[in-house]
């Protein structure tokens, strides 16, 4: 798992807004990068609709919010209109990505064990460095850690 001070591994993702977002190209401002297990399920829901509500304070901190999964820029579009989220979403169908930053791991369900996406967010700093990582994040309370840690 990557640690504040590290390099945050370059990448570059189709967007909901209809074009590539690379690391490189967000050089010189602060970059919130959460990744999820799945478009529309309750606990992504409710994590991606707390971002989207608290962008604006987001913003006045000087920070981009982006949200990441391997599902398809199709799946993220119907989950962005659904619920009216504010911001892009990444998909890294290829986990290319998800395996750069290690959020892709094993996870087990009723004795079940299963790879997935690991709930994890990465605080990126205007230099492309790791600035703060919330491992294993429970979504309640969330957008708040993220706030503070922001300031």
């Amino acid at each position: 798992m990557l640690k504040p001070g590290d390099k945050a591994p370059d990448f570059t993702l189709p967007s909901t807004e209809g074009k590539d977002v690379s690391l490189e190209d967000l050089r010189g401002q602060k970059v919130v990068l959460y990744f999820y297990p799945k478009d529309d399920t309750p606990g992504c829901t409710k994590e991606s609709c707390s971002f989207s509500e608290n962008l604006g304070r987001v913003k006045k901190k000087g920070a981009l919010i982006y949200g990441v999964s391997a599902d398809s820029i199709v799946s993220h579009e119907k989950f962005i209109d659904k619920y009216s989220l504010s911001f892009p979403l990444l998909s890294d169908e290829s986990r290319e990505m998800i395996n750069a930053y290690g959020v892709w791991q094993q996870k087990s369900m009723m004795g079940k064990k299963y790879m997935g996406i690991v709930r994890t967010t990465f605080i990126i700093d205007e230099k492309g460095k790791i600035a703060h990582v919330f491992e294993k994040v429970k979504v309640d309370g969330h957008t708040e850690e993220v706030l503070a840690a922001l300031s």
